[in-house]
């Protein structure tokens, strides 16, 4: 088969083991990062089978039309910026493994690292001490401050234990089914999305982005945080309001915010990278050898389904 992967921007994973699953293949890796229809479907031309990196590059009726060889999309996770009626109607396979029951460890690690030096005001204390100063400033410890989690699903639950660990009592809000689960973990539900708002010191988002939560973070809620507390969002920019974010930090409630997603990736010029008090990291929650390898193990697995007459995972069946 002519397989293509997209936006390997480090050119990892033929470093990895996993990339053996495709040896005998014809495979070619783009680094940069394109959107232009016209060039990708020039890049494209001859791909039987296209790998994404999670959604880095959308792909979209306008471009698909041109891809007159395409048999199947390999990727994991959610797909929203695949548009996968189109993909029916040109008979193209999308198959795209949800991971029941498998966290992105490298996503909550990272949500507890933002949250780390956020509190911590570690890029500031780098920067005072590399630019010949010494201490910068007074941050916060973590023990004994609420921890807030909103959604409470594979990677909420990992943070939320992360929390405990540090000491933190920890509040969540989320669909009833997940509530429970919380209660059955040893966690107290928040009476309310205004209680989970009002009385976190630490509020991290662990949503999925679907139409029910696209703008489910509004400034009202944002208003009703601590001067002191701290919003973080690794999981979809879109879960809060337009423009919320960056107008309550503005406002002072919330006091900080640590994000790793933004509305329109890369995001180069974005307001909250000149805010004092936020953190931005360039949507990393799940860059990592680790987790590569176990997601593009799976990703290769379904081509070798596909290869076989058998495919799995088909999210348009």
């Amino acid at each position: 088969m002519k397989i293509t992967i997209l936006d390997d921007y480090f050119d990892t994973l033929r470093t990895l083991p996993c990339f053996q699953k495709l040896a005998g293949h014809d495979v070619e890796i783009w680094n940069d990062h394109v959107q232009d229809v016209d060039l990708l479907a020039e890049r494209l031309k001859d791909t039987e089978v296209l790998v994404l990196i999670r959604e880095r590059t959308q792909i979209r009726a306008p471009l698909l039309e041109k891809l007159h060889e395409l048999k199947m999309i390999s990727q994991r996770s959610v797909y929203p910026h695949i548009d996968i009626d189109a993909c029916t109607r040109r008979g193209v396979i999308v198959s795209s493994s949800q991971h029941p029951g498998t966290p992105s460890y490298a996503a909550a690690e990272l949500t507890w690292a933002l949250i780390l030096a956020s509190m911590r005001q570690l890029p500031k204390q780098i920067a005072s001490m590399k630019a010949g100063a010494w201490q910068m400033g007074v941050g916060h410890s973590l023990r004994g401050k609420t921890l807030g989690i909103y959604g409470y699903g594979r990677i909420g639950s990992t943070v939320a234990g992360y929390g405990r660990a540090f000491g933190m009592p920890v509040l969540v809000w989320a669909r009833e089914a997940s509530l429970e689960k919380a209660r059955a973990d040893g966690y107290r539900p928040a009476a309310s999305k205004a209680e989970l708002f009002e009385t976190s010191d630490v509020l991290s988002l662990h949503l999925r982005l679907v139409d029910a939560t696209r703008g489910i973070v509004t400034a009202p809620d944002l208003a009703r945080m601590k001067p002191t507390a701290l919003l973080v969002n690794s999981s979809r920019a879109p879960l809060i309001e337009p423009g919320a974010l960056v107008q309550a930090l503005k406002n002072g409630r919330p006091g900080m915010a640590a994000v790793d997603v933004f509305e329109h990736e890369p995001a180069l010029d974005h307001p909250l990278l000149a805010m004092e008090n936020a953190i931005c990291t360039p949507h990393i929650g799940y860059v990592t050898r680790d987790e590569y390898e176990l997601q593009f193990g799976e990703i290769f697995d379904q081509i070798t389904a596909y290869c076989a007459g058998a495919p799995i995972n088909v999210v348009n069946p």
